[in-house]
């Protein structure tokens, strides 16, 4: 996609939300553009699903528009660049000053409340998690990366403790790799505290240096701190993340109420003075100690679970991590993986998780082989082939999104699929993985203690389990193919095998007359890809010189669109007609259209079906040309449209051949 294109996703993302003006700020994940919005009530969910390379949207305290690995920061970026902000920076509060500042911030709250009435989702709970995944989310990159990195240091470690690699060009390769690691995982609390303190409206700065409080710099075994409620030395990093972001959030609120008590004039000498000597204090000697218990006992009841629970834990997990990516909630698990690496050297939580990946992969390719020669499928085909790859490597949203979610069946029996691959892991245990990185064969380099054997026996499961099931039983009925052949045989015949014999196909050619009057132009003349490329099908486009348009063929409406900018008629041989009327005229729901039919009447050619007013979509600055296409083309011998001309209703402009 040239960098154009991506401009445009982003400026179609904007219109379909109130604009940039109803946007606070813009964040992204491995797949998501996240906004938060003013107004929530402006956000046109079903027009942001129809921007052509959005594979779905996750309505959230942040909108979240799934766009897909490797073009998600493009587009976000282009976003921001296009309002003069950064990637988190809150956006201009006004534009073109219009409300002043009062009047905006007290509609937004105003917005904001009857949105949440709206949806009747009042959850503190869920609002934790929220916080929880915001902090993290600007991370990941950095955590896969540098957790590849691990991996591949570990592989290049093990093979020199083997003695299959030796030499000190290797051990100094090695080393180095180490590094790259641990400018990330060394001082990830530092990391954490600033990403802390903006999402609660702390000093990103104050939140940091609270997050190198728990690393305990300059304290040496000669002069310990001592835990005040055992007498133990305090451990550098005990309470783990978790008590970082628990010490940052009371750092906010300490923060927030010295901005109001302290003068004004020496508010910026006082304030963070202050502020990091509570909260430090706070942190070792209460905060760490307390956390670390909490943390401890979070990690031996999932470690139980585990143990215990063997497949049928392996399998609950691995079922229901799908939803959570649906949802947007998978990050909240990242302090957890993250407190595991810390104390146990490995999670075994994130290798289970990873199986609802396989079992979305297992159902994928299943759907692939089913449809594979389905013609009026193959956008479903090319949506596979091209999710595919990045679902092997453990992105999930591209299939989740344009594959599985959408049809329905295929989404409960990837899930299926991935509780195979996650029972699998369980009753095998003692996989872990050494750092936090996508799932899928990337997770291959992270998997902990030679255990990579079992790691891929549980994505083999997760992948045959997610295939079975998808293809015998997440088939939806309406997509199963039909046998249109009539097959006879022969009974009487015994003294060879029976050879079915099938009916004799009636040939047939079909014209499909002007609908409306006016210019006959060439489909690839379209200003618009969609037509132009004929990804819709084969057939011509008419400008229209009036606003009168009729059925181009005997048949049965199929569809008339809720914004009845577009008719498809099914044609007595089966022919599929779409009349488009106009360019992205959905815009106008349905202003500047009368339409004459309803889908299931019967109509004959020349019969009217709809009346433009072409003034108005002008006006409204769209285009008014006239796309008519065969969208099952692929079913025919041949789709042929006349050349360029003037046309009347009634003139043959497609011919179609059986």
């Amino acid at each position: 996609m040239a960098n154009e294109n991506y401009d445009q996703m982003g400026q179609d993302i904007f219109k379909n939300v109130g604009g940039e003006e109803n946007v606070d700020k813009v964040i992204h994940c491995m797949t998501r553009v996240r906004l938060t919005l003013k107004d929530e009530n402006k956000a046109d969910i079903e027009q942001l699903k129809a921007i052509p390379g959005v594979l779905g949207v996750v309505e959230d305290e942040t909108l979240q528009v799934v766009v897909g690995p490797g073009k998600v920061n493009k587009v976000a970026q282009s976003m921001v660049d296009s309002v003069g902000v950064k990637l988190g920076e809150n956006f201009p509060s006004t534009k073109n000053s219009q409300p002043d500042n009062a009047n905006l911030q007290d509609q937004t709250s105003q917005n904001k409340a009857a949105a949440k009435q709206k949806y009747n989702k009042p959850n503190k709970f869920k609002s934790i998690l929220k916080s929880l995944a915001n902090i993290f989310v600007p991370m990941i990159p950095a955590l896969v990366g540098a957790g590849i990195i691990a991996g591949i240091a570990s592989i290049f470690q093990n093979l020199v403790t083997a003695g299959t690699l030796t030499g000190d060009n290797v051990t100094q390769f090695v080393t180095v790799l180490n590094v790259i690691k641990n400018g990330l995982f060394a001082y990830l609390a530092i990391y954490t505290g600033i990403n802390a303190a903006s999402e609660f409206g702390a000093t990103p700065a104050l939140g940091g240096t609270v997050g190198a409080v728990t690393l305990l710099s300059g304290v040496t075994p000669d002069t310990p701190i001592q835990n005040l409620f055992n007498g133990q030395d305090i451990a550098a990093g005990q309470g783990g993340i978790i008590g970082v972001i628990f010490a940052v959030w009371i750092l906010s609120l300490v923060e927030k109420r010295l901005h109001k008590w302290v003068p004004d004039a020496v508010d910026i000498i006082v304030t963070p003075t202050l502020s990091l000597l509570v909260i430090g204090l706070a942190t070792i000697y209460l905060i760490m100690p307390i956390a670390g218990v909490v943390s401890d006992g979070l990690l031996q009841f999932i470690n139980v679970v585990l143990n215990v629970g063997g497949p049928v834990a392996g399998f609950i997990l691995g079922a229901l991590f799908l939803p959570m990516v649906m949802l947007g909630l998978h990050q909240i698990l990242i302090p957890i993986h993250l407190e595991m690496i810390n104390q146990m050297g490995s999670t075994p939580l994130l290798p289970i998780l990873a199986m609802s990946g396989a079992g979305q992969v297992g159902a994928a390719f299943a759907l692939w082989l089913y449809f594979r020669h389905n013609d009026k499928q193959a956008e479903l085909v090319q949506n596979i082939k091209g999710a595919l790859p990045v679902g092997l490597l453990g992105v999930g949203e591209p299939l989740i999104y344009a594959v599985t979610l959408p049809l329905g069946r295929p989404f409960i029996t990837a899930c299926i699929g991935g509780g195979i691959g996650g029972a699998v892991i369980g009753m095998l245990g003692h996989v872990g993985a050494i750092a936090v990185g996508p799932s899928g064969w990337a997770l291959i380099p992270l998997i902990a203690n030679h255990k990579v054997v079992y790691y891929l026996i549980g994505l083999a499961a997760g992948y045959v389990g997610g295939f079975i099931c998808t293809y015998f039983f997440g088939i939806p009925k309406d997509m199963k193919i039909v046998a249109t052949d009539q097959v006879t045989t022969n009974s009487a015949r015994t003294d060879g095998p029976i050879v079915p014999e099938v009916a004799e196909t009636k040939s047939f050619t079909t014209e499909l007359a002007a609908p409306v009057n006016g210019r006959l132009i060439a489909l690839s003349d379209v200003p618009d890809d969609v037509f132009s490329a004929g990804m819709m099908g084969d057939g011509v486009a008419i400008e229209p010189s009036d606003g009168h348009v009729v059925s181009p063929i005997d048949g049965t409406i199929q569809a008339v669109f809720p914004t009845k900018h577009a008719i498809g008629i099914i044609g007595n041989n089966n022919e599929e007609i779409l009349i488009h009327m106009g360019l992205d005229t959905v815009s106008l729901q349905g202003q500047g259209f009368e339409t004459l039919v309803e889908a299931g009447q019967s109509v004959k050619a020349g019969e009217p079906i709809t009346n433009m007013d072409l003034n108005i979509i002008k006006q409204a600055g769209y285009a008014t040309v006239i796309p008519i296409l065969v969208t099952n083309s692929a079913d025919f011998a041949s789709v042929t449209d006349i050349s360029a001309q003037d046309v009347q209703i009634g003139d043959t402009i497609i011919t179609i051949k059986s």
